[in-house]
């Protein structure tokens, strides 16, 4: 709406002091022919909008003023709590709602926290995308979340490992984990976590049945996350590495990698070590130990040392 866009300009000058016509299009995402008029029509209400010409120039307010119409509509307060996470913010379509909203709370700040926040804000920023990942698309991301807000019932076509399935889904919440979003549901009586970017199809079916009694999603997330990593480690792998490849297992391999080299034994003659490693079932072992190459030996369990042999061996004969 165009008294939103109004408000938004007059925050922008507020806070950010002079700004260029195509600095506020850029902002607001219209043209600078709308910028003109809506400065016009600031004017023309009695805001004190100062434009300036030349290389320096642009849109400023007069010295001192400032506005007190800072209040939050429900849509902006909705998205405050992903303050520091814009790209979340705009994937769930409420980005320009958190990006009007900081611009309230920051005019409605006195001056000292005001800077405080700016000093903040220029120091400190938060990426919550996992290194090297392209961002996943999720096509059926901002369907769900209004499921989520709105209890509403779905019924989704689902892409899983072993195959696709129908479902109907009472979504809970939503979960953003290393840049990937997952929506957690119930169906039936139990809770399941989704990947919404392997939703193929949702449709919504109609208002959902009650939420769990007692359910919180942060806590229901920790106890399933801590779960799955509990799970997730099938057999415990002894190796023999050299300096380097005790240097790599924290890096190849996270938690798990930086306790085995933590509990690493005294080095041998040839400068080797010891070291017990936790890992996956054999089949994702061998993938993940061959990462090593020439810098460890797989001495045990006998059939992981015999698998990672066996591809060893297949890969000889490839390169041969």
């Amino acid at each position: 709406m165009r008294a939103d866009r109004l408000l938004t300009v007059l925050l922008l000058l507020q806070n950010r002091g002079r700004m260029t016509a195509g600095e506020l299009a850029a902002e607001l995402e219209v043209s600078v022919r709308t910028v003109y008029r809506d400065v016009e029509a600031l004017a023309a209400a009695g805001v004190p909008v100062l434009a300036e010409r030349g290389p320096e120039g642009g849109y400023r307010l007069i010295d001192g003023y400032r506005t007190r119409l800072t209040g939050l509509t429900g849509a902006e307060a909705g998205a405050l709590p992903l303050v520091g996470m814009p790209s979340a913010a705009a994937q769930l379509g409420i980005g320009a709602e958190l990006t009007t909203a900081q611009l309230k709370m920051w005019a409605a700040l006195p001056s000292g926290l005001s800077e405080r926040a700016e000093r903040v804000a220029a120091r400190f920023h938060l990426d919550a995308a996992g290194w090297f990942r392209t961002e996943e698309q999720a096509p059926f991301l901002a369907t769900v979340a209004a499921a989520v807000w709105e209890d509403r019932l779905l019924r989704v076509h689902y892409r899983r490992w072993s195959g696709e399935i129908k479902r109907e889904l009472h979504p809970l919440g939503l979960v953003l984990k290393s840049g990937i979003w997952y929506v957690v549901a119930a169906t039936g009586e139990r809770v399941r976590t989704y990947r919404v970017s392997r939703l193929l199809a949702v449709d919504v079916v109609g208002p959902a049945p009650r939420r769990p009694a007692g359910f919180a999603l942060a806590e229901h997330w920790t106890a399933t996350s801590s779960a799955l990593e509990a799970a997730r480690y099938q057999d415990l792998a002894t190796l023999r590495v050299t300096a380097r490849g005790l240097r790599l297992l924290p890096m190849l391999f996270g938690a798990a990698g930086t306790e085995a080299a933590a509990g690493a034994g005294a080095a041998d003659a040839d400068g080797w070590v010891r070291v017990a490693l936790a890992v996956e079932s054999t089949n994702v072992a061998v993938g993940d130990l061959l990462r090593l190459g020439a810098e460890a030996e797989v001495l045990g369990p006998p059939a992981l040392r015999a698998a990672v042999a066996e591809a060893v061996d297949a890969l000889h004969r490839v390169y041969r």
